[in-house]
């Protein structure tokens, strides 16, 4: 199948899809159409013992999309700097340092919480995981996705603190858990005599200070180029080729490009609003990102919906998946919790915080991302995409339907 085809069907499921949760039921945007894909995909799957022909060229066809390639290389650099760009930096300035304190210290934290709760949980199981393989799962899933966050949140009402911190944490955490996830991964593939912490420490500090540094660049150099023209096309343009050239950019000096989309966004959003676009061309490079955002957004579930028909799901292992759910969300809730507690007189949040951060932290395509990035040759690895869908499943769905409620009963007022 050629890119066109493949492009072309996947558009027009995710028209279809999101044109029947506005119709009928009414979901948030992102959540109704991954329900619908989801459906989709047991349809085919109950198919198979129907028609295994036809079966097989829809699996085929779904297993030819190379999801880690269209996350990493595709969408996640477009889907950053929108949501970025969408951010109020003034107000997030005022809660960077409970952001920065969730997204670095929070991230280690749960790495470390959910490869020792996961080693220990299938031991007593009566199964075997090698305790990197464990961390390796530990830091895929623990950074909380911003493309389900802010395609989710954006749909409820909630304090402005509290948001404010799902939100820019998600924006940044993700940077910190691909570092980590690629210092393990180099561990478990080179093995750990040969990898020294001075190296994990300089590739942290060029994937992550690298990144933020590009992105400040990249964002300064579109505000300047920005502020010397008024025309509304071409703007658009400047903005669109900085985003694809600086994420080209950022992969070839190997420096986070996900970091530096964030960066330039909240810059671009903040000063060149202010200073370099006129009223018309705001409102045209506004409209023309949100409407990027929502399109990719609709891509990006349907694929997480549709990949459940190439991931081999043995239901007899269901009390597992249950057990490593419990465990990603109570990881979740102490990597909060204690650099909350031990920050909380100059942090801007409540007691509620915590949970709601717990709650709100959904994962999603950036996870199974890096898991299907895992080279076969990693044991286990069928296990590790097979428990990450688990959780980005419940996250997305469970987590996401209930939080409307969940803001309702922890803020009564909202």
């Amino acid at each position: 199948m050629d890119i066109f085809t493949l492009i072309t069907i996947l558009i027009v499921i995710a028209a279809v899809f999101a044109y029947l949760n506005t119709r009928f039921l009414k979901l948030p945007d992102s959540i109704g159409v991954m329900v619908l894909s989801v459906v989709l995909s047991v349809v085919m799957l109950s198919l198979d013992t129907i028609d295994a022909p036809f079966f097989s060229v829809v699996r085929n066809s779904v297993a030819q999309i190379d999801f880690n390639r269209v996350i990493f290389d595709v969408l996640l650099s477009f889907l950053l700097f929108a949501g970025a760009f969408h951010t109020d930096a003034a107000k997030l300035r005022v809660e960077r340092k409970s952001v920065i304190l969730f997204a670095f210290v929070g991230v280690l934290i749960s790495t470390f919480l959910v490869g020792t709760g996961l080693y220990y949980a299938v031991a007593w199981l009566g199964h075997s995981l090698s305790y990197p393989a464990c961390l390796l799962f530990g830091a895929l899933i623990s950074p909380t996705d911003p493309i389900a966050v802010l395609g989710i949140l954006t749909k409820f009402k909630l304090p402005e603190s509290v948001k404010l911190n799902i939100v820019g944490e998600s924006l940044f955490n993700d940077g910190v858990g691909v570092v980590i996830f690629s210092s393990i991964y180099r561990i478990i593939l080179e093995g750990s005599d040969s990898v020294s912490a001075g190296e994990i420490a300089w590739l942290f500090v060029e994937e992550a200070g690298g990144g933020i540094l590009l992105g400040l660049l990249l964002g300064y150099g579109m505000y300047l180029l920005l502020r010397s023209i008024n025309h509304y096309q071409t703007e658009v343009i400047v903005t669109v080729a900085g985003v694809m050239g600086g994420y080209l950019l950022a992969q070839q000096i190997h420096v986070s490009g996900p970091l530096a989309m964030v960066v330039a966004g909240l810059l671009v959003g903040d000063q060149a609003r202010q200073d370099a676009m006129s009223h018309t061309t705001e409102e045209y490079v506004d409209k023309f990102w949100e409407l990027i955002d929502v399109i990719l957004n609709s891509l990006l579930f349907v694929l997480i919906g549709i990949e459940l028909i190439v991931i081999e799901f043995d239901l007899s292992q269901w009390p597992i998946y249950l057990l490593v759910i419990g465990i990603v969300l109570v990881s979740r809730y102490l990597a909060i919790t204690i650099p909350f507690t031990m920050a909380k007189r100059w942090l801007d949040l409540d007691n509620k915080a915590p949970i709601l951060l717990t709650w709100g932290g959904l994962r999603g395509g950036l996870s199974i991302a890096m898991a299907l990035s895992v080279s076969n040759d990693v044991p286990h690895k069928d296990f590790i995409v097979t428990i990450t869908y688990a959780v980005v499943l419940f996250s997305v769905i469970v987590q996401g339907l209930t939080m409307e409620r969940l803001i309702k009963r922890l803020y009564p007022g909202t």
